[in-house]
């Protein structure tokens, strides 16, 4: 590959917008759903947001997160045991909710029911009502259940990626059904 079309790729990544943000907690999930997922989707030739894929040092942490998931298709939210102990998560996912992407949660190694908005005095109160909207939102969305001490991580990832597919060409259809809806028609 010669330097121009390795600028050109480079240039492209960067502007492109994604089709999947992963939102997850990283000390429980990066090493395991989180990146497998990644991986996989990048193998199918879409164009997925992972924090430590996506990012270098030097970029603006909130910018390139907040942008990447307002430019995203599709939100893919990795709930897990620390997930609520994150201010960077539940920004995210209310980032993500508030900007009416579509939502496909995993449950990894937790219940719906178990996940509450830790206020520890340290956040303002806005916040606190934001990611604790946001929560109840995606607590009860249809999404996937994982117990990795009984599942295979390799289901659930394709699970989840089909599901993404599904969403994305849902997505597209919906697009194109309103191009035309919008298209006056001109009779001659």
């Amino acid at each position: 590959m010669n330097r121009s079309s390795q600028f050109l790729q480079i240039a492209n990544r960067v502007t492109k917008p994604y089709d999947v943000f992963i939102n997850h907690r990283g000390i429980d999930t990066k090493r395991t759903v989180a990146t497998l997922l990644y991986d996989h989707l990048s193998r199918l030739k879409l164009h997925p947001f992972l924090d430590n894929k996506n990012m270098k040092p030097g970029d603006k942490l909130f910018d390139n997160i907040n942008g990447a998931i307002r430019k995203c298709k599709v939100g893919v939210t990795v709930f897990s045991p620390r997930y609520c102990e994150s201010y960077f998560c539940l920004h995210e996912l209310a980032l993500i909710m508030e900007s009416r992407k579509k939502v496909i949660p995993i449950f990894c190694d937790i219940k719906p029911s178990q996940l509450r908005v830790v206020n520890n005095g340290k956040c303002p109160m806005e916040d606190i009502r934001r990611f604790n909207w946001a929560l109840e939102e995606a607590k009860y969305t249809v999404g996937l259940t994982f117990d990795s001490l009984k599942g295979n991580w390799s289901d659930v990832v394709t699970s989840a990626s089909d599901i993404v597919i599904k969403t994305l060409l849902e997505i597209e259809s919906e697009k194109q059904m309103q191009r035309r809806k919008s298209t006056p028609i001109l009779h001659g």
